[in-house]
């Protein structure tokens, strides 16, 4: 059994699995500004942050669970592929820490904004869950992109590159691409949990941003294309796009749940189709003359493979029916009215 195989599957199931459910908070996050101002003119600053607390409520129970995610797949990286993970960390070490920063500074703004009964408190821990939402997926989709895309690698291993190498359009292209989907797919959410004016409200959003998406998802899916035009990358793209169009239109329709199912399914095809244009690179190298990390050369020891994997085995099921029961738990619709007053917390 090619244990070393089946770890790049799983931690390409990581960073799907990190990607739909970050996604959606990010989503919400960003969205604080358009969905979370006040519904009528009239209104008093009280309606405008009871709308953000209801959106911000509709992630309360999942976000920091999601971000375990993202800490999961960096362990498996460390432990499977110690190679990959030295020379990852080492090239994309700025874009990194910026990502690092941006979901301290949103987790902050998550944890914080309710410790005081203050508009201008609140506004300024606003201020930082909306800019951690916005950069947070921009970095992933740019230091992914790049992670396909290659980056220039000499004969060692060793990263020879810059700040700059990094800033390539592709890169920034999948970083507004990741931004754009993170919204739609965060309004389908919102779409999905609260009710009232605040629900309208997500659908129209989850249509206006999802004409963004699309047009910067495709473009994306088309470089994607040309980088690997392989049979399963084409089948992976066509799912993506397909459907992230047909999430769209059932929003129009006011089928949220089928919405949401298509900005998930969205992410589903982009991540593998990511991760099956890597195979059999992890880290491929742009310089000439250099040498790219495989999953055959990254990784561990085959011993230290199959006890992670009896781990995986043990664990995971128990990770996966916990997440599945936390959704359950707070699978009910919320909405300014059924919210009561805000409980500060010492």
């Amino acid at each position: 059994m090619d244990y070393a195989f089946i770890w790049f599957i799983l931690i390409g199931v990581l960073w799907t699995g990190y990607l739909v459910l970050e996604g959606f908070d990010f989503g919400v996050g960003a969205l604080l500004p358009v969905l979370g101002r006040r519904p009528h003119v009239g209104t008093g600053a009280d309606d405008a942050d009871k709308r953000r607390r209801v959106m911000l409520t509709t992630i309360g129970p999942h976000w920091d669970g999601n971000e375990v995610w993202l800490i999961t797949a960096a362990g498996a990286t460390f432990a499977a592929f110690p190679h990959w993970y030295a020379s990852m960390f080492s090239a994309f070490y700025l874009p990194l820490l910026a990502l690092l920063v941006a979901l301290i500074v949103r987790n902050m703004g998550l944890e914080y904004r309710h410790k005081r009964d203050d508009d201008s408190w609140r506004r300024q821990w606003d201020a930082a869950v909306i800019g951690g939402s916005v950069a947070a997926p921009f970095l992933v989709g740019l230091s992914l992109t790049n992670l396909v895309r290659g980056v220039p690698l000499d004969a060692d291993f060793e990263f020879v590159g810059s700040l700059g190498t990094l800033l390539n359009l592709p890169s920034l292209l999948g970083g507004a691409a990741f931004v754009a989907l993170s919204v739609t797919h965060g309004a389908c959410f919102l779409a999905l949990k609260t009710d009232g004016s605040l629900r309208a409200e997500a659908a129209r959003a989850a249509s206006r941003s999802g004409l963004v998406a699309v047009v910067l998802v495709i473009a994306l899916l088309g470089w994607l294309l040309g980088v690997d035009g392989s049979g399963p990358v084409l089948s992976l793209t066509a799912l993506a796009g397909a459907a992230l169009v047909g999430g769209l239109a059932a929003s129009r329709a006011s089928r949220e749940r089928v919405a949401f199912a298509g900005t998930t399914l969205a992410w589903v095809g982009i991540s593998a189709a990511y991760f099956v244009a890597l195979h059999p690179a992890v880290m491929p190298t742009t310089l000439p003359g250099g040498a790219s990390l495989t999953i055959e050369n990254a990784a561990s020891t085959p011993m230290t493979l199959q006890i992670m994997s009896v781990a995986a085995l043990l664990f995971t099921p128990i990770v996966l029916l916990y997440t599945a029961w936390t959704y359950w738990v707070f699978r009910r619709r919320l909405s300014t009215e059924l919210l009561g007053a805000p409980a500060l917390v010492k």
